[in-house]
């Protein structure tokens, strides 16, 4: 069955070539028969152009012969004329007629002569058109020969194609036969595979469901149980302390602190060069006493007494990164932090020395334009003016490879880790380059001063100054020297990796993010760790909590966690269940002091029937009187000391009256107005609680205002106490920030001041050890010479008593 889709894939891809090809074939078939066309067309063209030359060429040999028989009249006539001339010679009446023919004869000749040219003329152009149209002729049989090969190929062509092309047909119909036949006896097969692909689906199903409730009981697992996992994370990886090589730590310190020294000795090497450089311009072409000094030296001067602006910076930031390296922690271009400031600085320090190149050219321009400077003299300021800034254009260059370097400690500006052998190659070459330029600079300089010394307007302190320049232009080779040395020795280790591994990946393990990149704030966090740990272990030690009773209080606090919601819940509850008891204490206590005033009512009310029983007794004295007096009394009393409640119902009549009480003595009418008392005493009591409640409140609102007053008034002398506190420190630290920056000016130029003394202090000595080395000389010269002449003397003494004797 394989074989048989192979074989009907490879019928159909010929099929579908053969088909491609067809519509080309046909296209240059049609293109051939255009062109055909079209040549046809062209040499019935031509045809008619040779028609009408022809015709031409007929018409003009029809008028050739017509001038030649017009010639032939001519002539004729002319010997006619000449003979009747000669017979009638004698005769004189006509000896005008000469002169009339030859002036006739002389016209006839001219027009002869044009219509002669003129049919040479034509006949040559009828020969060249002749000649151009055979060639086209010749031409157009032949393309014509070329597109009738070309069509009977072409048609030979599409004749086998279409035969083979029908012959492919019949096959591959027959072939699309027997595979459909085959395909309906696969599709059979599909179904019953479809029926055990849905069982297996399902069978997925489930498995996919048990899966995935074993993962979401894993990971609850993993995430209720297991600490906080960060290995599978790139950046949070980068966090944790890498394992690392600890001889190759220790030998990148020692190799950062032998370049620290030695970019210490390039510096220093520049500081002398540019100091000795300043003293050289304050002395030539002038030497500011007898000439002043030009406007570009007074400002190249200045700049150059600057220099340990930019120098000291670039050694220090150095020599404290190469301090602050550990022995126990890595240190990659990841982590080299500090690099960034080396970088900063140095970047400063190529700025300078651009700042500086224009006035070098201007200053050897100046000293170029003087009147004993030689054409010589001038060609070497210029070569040295050529190596100063090919020296600059190496610093630049050296500048951009040290901030690549510097910037890979930087998140998200990193290149990958396959580059930085490349870089530290060309910060080699570069160094090499470096040196070789400074050899040249150092070369032309020697060059250019041994010239100047040979001047006479040479004075003794350029001659010395110009030998400290020398000197630590040679110093600054020397330094450049070892530093290239340095770097292309130890160039296969800057090149290799550091060999360190972070948490869960290695530099095998990641291919897709070239290698583990440790985070630049992994040192400083373990240094951090280690003092916090130091710390602990200096300090008093506390007693540790016991396995179970830690135990134990996790799971009382865990408890205490799941009863705080209800808790909370409890305390809402609570709350709302005060809320509710203070507003029906609030009630009660209103309740009560109406209950207060209606007992003092009451008790008002005995007193006046009290008083009223006394006077009864006192207006009569019958007994029985008395005691039903009594009875009513006592039973009124029963009726008072119902609740008001119950006697608002009670009110029968209309109008202010109430009920009638009948006794011994008379009737006794009771007045209703309790109701109306007990409201408005209600309301009293109601309207005196609140305003009370009111005047409590506003005394509080009194009390806070002013509190907050007072608070306000502090709270703004403070704000202007601190206010002032923040601006006298501003004050004093931009003070303090002078006074440092004038301090270390001041040291700056100490140190400068120093060393170029001693500078010159060592010059001046070496070169008083050189004059009495010559004096020492010249005394010996001078003695030998005295001893040779008391010699010579004494030689021609003797020979001059010889001579008398």
């Amino acid at each position: 069955m394989a074989d048989l889709t192979a074989k009907y894939q490879k019928l159909a891809a010929e099929y579908a070539k053969l088909k491609a090809q067809l519509p080309v074939l046909k296209k240059a078939y049609l293109d051939e028969q255009t062109e055909c066309s079209s040549v046809k067309e062209q040499v019935k063209e031509k045809e008619q152009w040779a028609r009408k030359y022809q015709q031409e060429v007929d018409s003009l040999s029809f008028r050739n012969q017509q001038l030649s028989k017009r010639v032939m009249v001519l002539q004729d006539e002319l010997e006619t004329l000449e003979s009747q001339k000669k017979k009638h010679k004698h005769k004189g009446g006509d000896a005008a007629s000469p002169d009339k023919l030859l002036h006739s004869t002389s016209v006839y000749d001219e027009e002869l002569q044009n219509k002669i040219e003129e049919n040479a003329r034509l006949h040559s152009q009828l020969q060249e058109l002749q000649m151009a149209f055979e060639r086209q002729i010749v031409d157009l049989e032949e393309r014509l020969k070329t597109s009738e090969t070309d069509r009977t190929q072409h048609e030979d062509i599409v004749t086998t194609l279409q035969k083979s092309s029908k012959t492919q047909i019949e096959r591959l119909q027959q072939e699309k036969a027997m595979v459909e036949v085959k395909v309906q006896s696969q599709e059979s097969d599909i179904k019953d595979y479809r029926g055990r692909a849905e069982q297996a689906e399902q069978k997925l199903v489930s498995v996919s469901q048990d899966l995935q409730g074993r993962l979401s009981s894993a990971s609850k697992i993993i995430h209720d149980k297991l600490p906080f996992i960060d290995t599978k994370h790139r950046e949070l990886n980068g966090l944790n302390l890498p394992t690392h090589d600890r001889k190759h730590q220790l030998r990148a310190r020692e190799l950062v602190s032998q370049a620290a020294n030695l970019v210490g000795e390039l510096t220093q090497g520049l500081s002398n060069f540019f100091t000795y450089s300043e003293q050289r311009s304050r002395i030539y072409p002038a030497d500011g006493v007898t000439e002043p000094l030009s406007p570009t030296n007074t400002r190249y001067c200045k700049y150059l007494h600057e220099n340990l602006a930019f120098l000291r910076p670039v050694d220090q930031s150095l020599k404290s990164f190469s301090e602050e390296l550990k022995d126990d922690s890595l240190t990659v271009l990841e982590t080299a932090t500090d690099l960034q400031d080396f970088s900063q600085n140095f970047s400063r320090l190529v700025a300078y020395c651009n700042k500086l190149l224009p006035y070098q050219m201007l200053s050897l321009e100046e000293e170029s334009q003087v009147s004993s400077c030689t054409s010589t003299l001038a060609s070497k300021n210029r070569e040295l003016l050529k190596s100063l800034t090919r020296l600059n254009a190496i610093f630049n260059k050296m500048d951009t490879y040290i901030a690549i370097l510097a910037t890979q400690s930087k998140q998200l500006e990193g290149h990958p880790q396959s580059s930085h052998p490349r870089f530290f190659r060309l910060l080699s070459a570069n160094l090499d380059q470096l040196h070789e330029a400074i050899k040249e600079v150092s070369k032309h300089y020697n060059s250019k001063v041994s010239l100047e010394h040979q001047l006479p307007t040479a004075t003794q302190k350029l001659k010395t100054t110009d030998e400290c320049v020398v000197s630590s232009l040679i110093s600054l080779v020397t330094s450049t020297g070892k530093m290239s040395a340095f770097m292309s020795g130890n160039l296969d280790f800057f090149a290799e990796g550091a060999g360190y591994r972070t948490r869960g990946s290695s530099i095998g393990k990641e291919p897709a993010f070239d290698g583990p990149r440790s985070h630049p704030a992994v040192t400083g966090f373990r240094h951090m760790a280690a003092t916090y740990l130091t710390s602990l272990s200096s300090g008093p030690r506390t007693e540790s909590v016991p396995h179970k009773v830690a135990v134990q209080n996790r799971k009382t606090l865990l408890s205490s966690a799941e009863n705080k919601e209800g808790l909370a819940k409890q305390i809402t509850v609570f709350q709302e269940k005060v809320g509710r008891l203070e507003q029906e204490k609030e009630h009660w206590v209103l309740e009560l002091q109406l209950l207060r005033i209606k007992y003092d009512n009451e008790q008002q009310k005995v007193k006046k029937l009290e008083q009223e029983m006394e006077m009864l007794r006192s207006s009569s004295g019958v007994g029985s009187a008395l005691t039903s007096v009594a009875g009513s009394i006592e039973d009124n009393i029963d009726v008072l000391s119902v609740p008001s409640s119950s006697r608002r119902t009670e009110s029968t009549g209309s109008g202010s009256s109430g009920p009638i009480e009948t006794t011994m003595i008379g009737q006794l009418e009771v007045q209703k107005d309790a109701g109306a008392g007990d409201a408005e005493t209600r309301e009293q009591l109601i309207k005196t609680h609140f305003t009370q409640r009111i005047n409590d409140m506003t005394l509080q609102l009194q009390l806070a205002d002013s509190k907050a007053v007072n608070f306000h008034a502090e709270v703004r002398a403070l704000h202007k106490q601190l206010r002032l506190a923040e601006r006298s420190k501003g004050n004093a630290e931009e003070e303090l920030k002078t006074a440092s920056q004038v301090l270390a000016q001041l040291k700056d130029e100490l140190q400068t001041t120093t060393r170029s003394y001693e500078g010159q202090l060592s010059m001046m000595s070496e070169h008083l050890a050189g004059m009495n080395e010559k004096l020492t000389q010249q005394k010996d010269e001078i003695d030998d010479l005295r001893a040779q002449q008391s010699q010579s003397k004494s030689v021609l003494s003797k020979v001059s008593k010889k001579s008398k004797k």
